[in-house]
């Protein structure tokens, strides 16, 4: 087995576990907040707020990545998530719970950037896309199988004559977070076959990649729009439960399995350009459906189109990978990317949240069809062509 494969095995596997882990700590998490440490409304955004700190601060992964290989930080950001879904199963005080978010944050927010960036390293600029689109496809199928986990376990259930025990909210984060751990291991021991030395690697932010930060910031104000707003229009406007909100997550996560592989196909056919354009001209159509169609049915399809729509992200790091000067800066860069993207989540949620009490509901989704319109024009500067190269590789040291 080549160099090529054995990364990708690792990576798929690293993500697969990463998303398990992630999906059933998110779809558990505030039931067990509110049910086993009665804790209200004012604590869940304080903690929402600690969650979402390792995110801003996604550029000092530019810098760890100077002493340490990427694959070494995935495995061990892995871990980090693992140990804080399991903290979360023992966490019996608000100050207890707050540093288990942090700690499984921390390794949430560290593993994309190292995932990413090592797609980009090791793959050429055809095959980039291609690779992005399957790990999403992976870790929407690994999400779909935590949801089934949580279905069946939590609360326990019957199927015909099998019977599922049911493990609780504290039993499940505890396996759950054990069997991340434990394939975290895998990772950080595959981390050695791939380490580079931190000559290798240098923070630099250029001019040339404003393009690159711009998208990336409006990419992150589009996400936190839909998925603050809404669920929270389908829940507050047409009341649907938990049961229904969990099966639209779940289709959501089956289609995307399907789909994500085959967005890393079109754009390397079709290019960055052409795929993104498409992306937001369909973007611009669901925000406007948002905004206008008062359907239920229809909005809930609108919102799955949209979870596809965010899969064409992968599109903006391939576009990354053909401007990028040498393979030394894109780790920070991707880094940086990440807090770029986390500084909209500062601004974008209160935005959006005045527009809907000052205004209306529409107004909030309006002001996500401005987003989608100003990418839309930015998505213009990208070139139709790029000049054909090999894979960036690093100086000779």
């Amino acid at each position: 087995m080549d160099d090529s494969k054995k990364l990708f095995r690792t990576l798929a596997f690293a993500n697969f576990f990463l998303y398990l882990g992630f999906n059933v700590w998110q779809a558990v998490f505030n039931n067990f907040a509110v049910e086993e440490l009665g804790i209200g409304a004012d604590q869940i955004g304080i903690i929402q707020s600690v969650r979402e700190i390792p995110g801003l601060l996604g550029f000092v992964l530019a810098f760890l990545a100077l002493y340490l290989s990427e694959m070494r930080v995935m495995g061990v950001s892995l871990l980090l998530l693992g140990i804080g879904i399991m903290m979360t199963g023992v966490s019996d005080t608000l100050s207890l719970l707050m540093i288990s978010t942090l700690v499984m944050s921390t390794g949430f927010h560290f593993f994309y950037p190292c995932s990413n960036s090592l797609v980009l390293m090791g793959s050429s600029k055809e095959e980039a896309p291609k690779v992005l689109g399957r790990l999403s496809g992976i870790s929407s199928f690994a999400s779909v199988l935590g949801t089934i986990v949580i279905w069946l376990f939590v609360e326990g259930s019957d199927i015909g004559p099998i019977h599922f025990s049911a493990w609780g909210y504290r039993t499940t984060f505890l396996v759950i977070g054990g069997i991340v751990t434990a394939g975290s291991l895998f990772a950080i021991r595959n981390g050695r076959r791939y380490n580079v030395k931190k000559e290798k690697r240098k923070v630099v932010f250029r001019a040339k990649y404003w393009l690159y930060y711009a998208l990336t910031f409006l990419l992150g104000s589009r996400r936190h729009i839909f998925y603050t707003f809404a669920i929270f229009l389908l829940v507050d406007v047409y009341g649907i439960g938990v049961r229904e909100t969990a099966m639209l997550f779940l289709v959501n996560n089956l289609v995307s399995t399907f789909t994500l592989p085959q967005l890393g196909k079109l754009v390397a056919k079709f290019g960055e350009r052409k795929v993104l354009t498409w992306n937001f001209v369909g973007l611009t159509g669901v925000f406007l459906g948002y905004a206008y169609i008062p359907n239920l049915p229809i909005l809930c399809v609108l919102f799955i189109l949209d979870n596809v729509f965010m899969g064409f992200s992968l599109a903006l790091e391939s576009y990354f990978q053909k401007i990028v000067v040498s393979q030394e800066e894109i780790t920070g860069n991707v880094s940086m990317g990440q807090t770029i993207n986390h500084i909209s989540a500062l601004i974008v949620p209160v935005v959006g949240g005045i527009l809907w009490e000052q205004i209306a509901p529409s107004a909030t989704f309006l002001f996500g069809v401005v987003v989608a319109v100003i990418s839309l024009v930015l998505v213009q500067f990208i070139p139709r062509k790029f000049v054909k190269e090999e894979v960036l590789t690093a100086p000779a040291q």
